[in-house]
């Protein structure tokens, strides 16, 4: 609806208000005479026609003539000519516009397009929560401003704003694979939202390394939803899982998408994260995984993405290759990192590490206050879990 509207409003803005009075139209509409036999239709062809509304009272409706050139509005899908075949993923190409910073344009994507809310994208980029909403409002602003248009980038201009597409599908899983805020550690409709559109990209591009790097990527972290929690919604670490019931065939169709994705130069940073699931995923057991391998990926990944995240994450091969005093010596380096200050993650790793080391009462401050940063609720849960065996001994 969003995609469809926009592209007669023009402006962001007037569109999310459009789409909104359509749906407060429908509940009106549909209780009284019931719901049309093509609800979809019927909710964009609302929308559309309260932008034109919108316009023709801002006095601007000779300016908008030729957007009015397109066909009438019958179905939901505008696929049209265009070589982007699916609505959402055709709005998450035209809101990764060029002329917006690459923060900005991932940003403003998550929120628009993919409905994820402004506290859980600040989340994933580190920063405060006013940050990011002043830095969604500036994106706005620029693309009224700068006129940038929307429309649907032709088949040429796709490999510009692709790395942006990838960065978007992989935090929107994200978000849902270890939900940032909530009662329940995932949620399962935003990662199979994500998944959903890595098939649909990799179908538009199949030949990018880089779009069978993330593909993959999804399917191998994604294979393992059932098995993440217990049957009460407690969280389950990777050593405790029941590796019986991951999914093997998104395993092995992970793992071929991956050794594609690594033939001919240098991975970039989705192979190279997708190579370390395989590790993961294809291990007989957790003490049977490759931990060297793992460390010597997370080198080559910090080589191609030196990101303080990738560097935390790395801390925890370490552990296993090297023990875990060298890897807490690393998590105290990086904790002077200003990125990583109020990242729950920070803290429960270099707990972990000072639990496993028998310093007790230190993992037992280091839990409590990941615990303060935390507000998933399945994730408060394990935390206070940890502190009390810290507190046993």
């Amino acid at each position: 609806m969003l995609a469809a509207t926009v592209r007669v409003a023009g402006d962001l803005d007037l569109a999310e208000e459009c789409v909104q009075d359509a749906y407060v139209s429908a509940l009106n509409a549909w209780t009284s005479g019931g719901i049309p036999a093509n609800p979809g239709a019927w909710l964009v062809t609302t929308a559309r026609h309260n932008a034109l509304d919108a316009l023709r009272r801002a006095q601007v409706f000779r300016t908008k003539m030729p957007l009015l050139a397109e066909d009438d509005v019958d179905e939901v899908s505008f696929t049209g000519g265009s070589v982007v075949r699916d609505d959402t993923l055709r709005l998450v190409f035209m809101c990764c516009h060029p002329a917006l910073s690459t923060d900005a344009r991932i940003a403003l994507t998550l929120r628009l397009v993919c409905g994820v809310a402004t506290p859980d994208i600040a989340r994933a980029f580190l920063v405060p929560e006013a940050t990011m909403a002043a830095r969604i409002t500036r994106a706005k602003k620029k693309i009224v401003a700068a006129s940038i248009s929307f429309r649907v980038p032709e088949a040429n201009e796709l490999p510009d704003r692709l790395d942006a597409v990838l960065t978007v599908i992989h935090l929107l899983f994200t978000t849902g694979h270890t939900a940032p805020s909530g009662d329940t550690l995932t949620r399962g409709d935003l990662a199979e939202r994500a998944v959903d559109l890595g098939r649909m990209l990799h179908g538009l591009m199949p030949g990018e390394r880089e779009v069978r790097g993330l593909l993959a990527l999804l399917l191998l972290n994604h294979a393992r939803r059932a098995t993440r929690t217990d049957g009460e919604g407690r969280l389950l670490l990777l050593e405790d899982q029941d590796r019986s019931k991951w999914d093997r065939a998104a395993i092995a169709e992970g793992h071929r998408l991956v050794v594609a994705a690594l033939r001919g130069g240098s991975p970039g940073r989705f192979s190279l994260q997708a190579a370390i699931a395989a590790v993961h995923a294809t291990a007989p057991s957790y003490d049977g995984t490759d931990w060297t391998e793992i460390l010597v990926l997370y080198d080559e990944l910090l080589n191609v993405w030196p990101s303080p995240v990738v560097a935390l994450n790395r801390t925890v091969a370490v552990a296993m290759v090297h023990g875990p005093g060298a890897a807490l010596r690393e998590v105290e380096k990086l904790e002077r990192d200003k990125m990583l200050t109020g990242y729950r993650y920070t803290a429960a790793i270099k707990a972990d590490f000072l639990r496993r080391l028998g310093r007790l009462d230190e993992a037992a401050a280091a839990y409590r206050h990941a615990m303060e940063l935390a507000d998933n609720e399945a994730e408060r849960a394990f935390l206070a879990m940890r502190i009390k065996e810290s507190a046993a001994g």
